[in-house]
């Protein structure tokens, strides 16, 4: 498995495996990319950890609608090369907090 960091309200646009973008109808599904339940706070900003499958290369990630109404992000899109499980260990242990999906429990680095 790979892994990412996405803002909150930030949406996946489109996704490149190795032969090019993702193409539904020959894969007949859609790529697998799933929210985990762990996040960190970085710069006062939520980054949630997301997983996908091995066969993605890189993704393409856009604020949402509700993050676009709030801040001008004309044609902002981002690019987004994927971590190892072990950078993803590393950028946990250096993140200023780790939360869960639930805001409530914040949690401080030591």
């Amino acid at each position: 498995m790979k892994y990412f960091f996405l803002s909150e309200g930030w949406i996946v646009g489109r996704v490149w495996e190795f032969g090019g973008l993702w193409d539904t109808n020959a894969w007949r599904r859609q790529p697998k990319i799933q929210r985990l339940n762990i996040g960190i706070v970085e710069r006062e900003e939520i980054l949630w950890l997301y997983e996908v499958e091995e066969a993605v290369l890189m993704l393409e990630v856009a604020p949402g609608n509700t993050v676009a109404d709030t801040v001008p992000t004309i044609g902002q899109v981002v690019l987004r090369r994927l971590m190892s499980a072990e950078q993803v260990i590393e950028r946990l242990r250096d993140a200023d907090e780790m939360m869960h999906r639930d805001r409530s429990n914040l949690k401080s680095n030591p």
